[in-house]
C-alpha cells in the first residue's frame, strides 16, 4: 500500500513537473510511492485522484496517515478535500518556490497545509513558519561533464565550434528576447558560436517567437540560431548541456530556476540574470556571471568575455561541477523532504499557522 502520494495534475511538462519528478525518483527506493495524475519519467504509472483517495483510506501498517506531496493549487484543493471533507488520514506537504506574495486564495490553501517546504530563503520570507528551506537539487550522476567539450559539441548537428543555449519556455518572462538580442551582438564579433533556444512555444507566444525569428533574419544569422522546441531530459542532460560553452538563462522573473544547476553538474558555467536562485549558484562568480534582468548589453558583454577566454570557461566549469555535487544534489533535497515526512508521521505539528485548528474538528 502506498505511504507517499506525489501529485502531478498538469498534463503539460513544466519546471514544477521536473522538480516533482527528480525528487520522486530519489524517493522510489525509500518509500512505497504512488504517482497521481499525469505521467513522469522513471516513475510508476500514474493513478487518478479517485484511486489515490481510495488507497488513502487505510494507511499501511506502522503509519497513522499517508502523505500527499503537492505543488500546485489544484493539487492542494484535491488534498484538502480528501483530508478535511472526506476525513481521510492524510498529511499534506506543499513545496513553494514563488518569491512573491501569493493572492488570497492560494494563501488560504497554503495555510491549510500540514507542512510547507520553501525552495529558498526568499520564498520562505512570505510564510511565517515553513518547515524547511530545501533548494531544488539535480541528479549529478545524470548530468556529467564531457571529456572534451569541443568534441562533444562537434558531435551535435548544429554547426559552429561552440554552443550557447537558453533553456525554458519561449516567452518574455523567461527573457528569450534578451538572449536573442544579446547573442546577435555576440555573433557579430564571433563567427564560430551557435545559439540554441530550447523550449516550447505556446500559442499565446507565437507572435513573440515570430518577432524573434524576424530579428535574427534581419541580422543575417538565421543559420546560427536553432529553435529546438522540447528536448527530452535525458538528451538535454547527457548530450547537450555538457557540450555547451555556456548556459544563458536571463529571465525577468524566475521563482527558482534549476537549469543552470544542471549545467553546473555537467561542467558548464552560466550567465544568468539577478533573479531566482541564480546568485546562490554563482558562488561569488566562480561558477557563473550574474547580470541585471532585461539588460541586453550586460548579457552580451558577459557572454562575449567568457567565450573569448576558453581557459576561464574550463576553470569555471570545474568549479561548477564541484559546487553542484557539494551543494545542489537531488539527494540532499530528497533527504530534507524525507525528514519532513518522518516528522509528520511521528505526529509533529509543522503547519504554517500552528495556532489555528487545522481540520475544523
Amino acid at each position: 500500500m502506498p505511504e507517499l502520494f506525489v501529485t502531478n495534475y498538469n498534463a503539460r511538462y513544466t519546471g514544477v513537473s521536473a522538480t516533482a519528478e527528480r525528487m520522486a525518483q530519489a524517493h522510489l527506493g525509500r518509500y512505497d510511492l504512488a504517482l497521481v495524475g499525469q505521467p513522469l519519467d522513471g516513475l510508476p504509472e500514474p493513478i487518478p485522484p479517485a484511486a489515490a483517495r481510495r488507497l488513502s483510506r487505510r494507511p499501511p501498517d506502522g503509519r497513522a496517515a499517508v502523505i500527499w506531496h503537492v505543488r500546485r493549487d489544484p493539487e492542494m484543493i484535491s488534498a484538502i478535500h480528501a483530508r478535511d471533507v472526506l476525513r481521510l488520514p492524510i498529511r499534506t506537504v506543499f513545496t513553494s518556490a514563488a518569491q512573491h506574495r501569493h493572492s488570497a486564495f492560494p494563501r488560504w490553501l497554503i495555510g491549510r497545509m500540514d507542512a510547507v517546504i520553501a525552495t529558498s530563503q526568499a520564498a520562505a520570507a512570505f510564510f511565517p513558519g515553513v518547515a524547511a528551506v530545501l533548494p531544488h537539487g539535480v541528479d549529478t550522476e545524470a548530468c556529467r561533464p564531457a571529456a572534451d567539450r569541443r568534441a562533444a559539441w562537434a558531435a551535435l548537428p548544429h554547426g559552429g565550434t561552440r554552443g550557447v543555449a537558453i533553456v525554458g519556455r519561449v516567452r518574455p518572462s523567461k527573457g528569450t528576447d534578451v538572449f536573442v538580442d544579446a547573442m546577435i551582438e555576440v555573433m557579430r564579433r564571433d563567427g564560430d558560436v551557435v545559439a540554441l533556444v530550447i523550449g516550447t512555444t505556446k500559442p499565446p507566444e507565437a507572435a513573440f517567437r515570430r518577432d524573434l525569428e524576424a530579428r535574427i533574419a534581419s541580422a543575417g544569422l538565421t543559420e546560427r540560431f536553432r529553435f529546438l522546441d522540447f528536448v527530452p531530459n535525458e538528451r538535454l542532460r547527457r548530450d547537450i548541456l555538457p557540450a555547451l560553452s555556456l548556459v544563458v538563462n536571463v529571465a525577468r522573473y524566475e521563482p527558482f530556476g534549476v537549469v543552470p544547476a544542471e549545467g553546473m553538474a555537467a561542467g558548464t558555467p552560466f550567465v544568468c540574470s539577478e533573479t531566482g536562485h541564480y546568485r546562490a549558484f554563482s558562488d561569488g562568480g566562480r561558477t557563473g556571471v550574474i547580470v541585471p534582468p532585461g539588460d541586453v548589453g550586460a548579457t552580451a558583454g558577459a557572454v562575449g568575455d567568457l567565450l573569448a577566454d576558453p581557459d576561464r570557461i574550463e576553470r569555471m566549469g570545474r568549479a561548477a561541477r564541484e559546487k553542484a555535487r557539494r551543494d545542489h544534489s537531488i539527494a540532499a533535497e530528497a533527504d530534507g523532504a524525507a525528514e519532513i515526512y518522518e516528522r509528520l508521521w511521528a505526529g509533529e505539528d509543522l503547519a504554517v499557522h500552528r495556532g489555528q485548528r487545522r481540520r475544523g474538528r
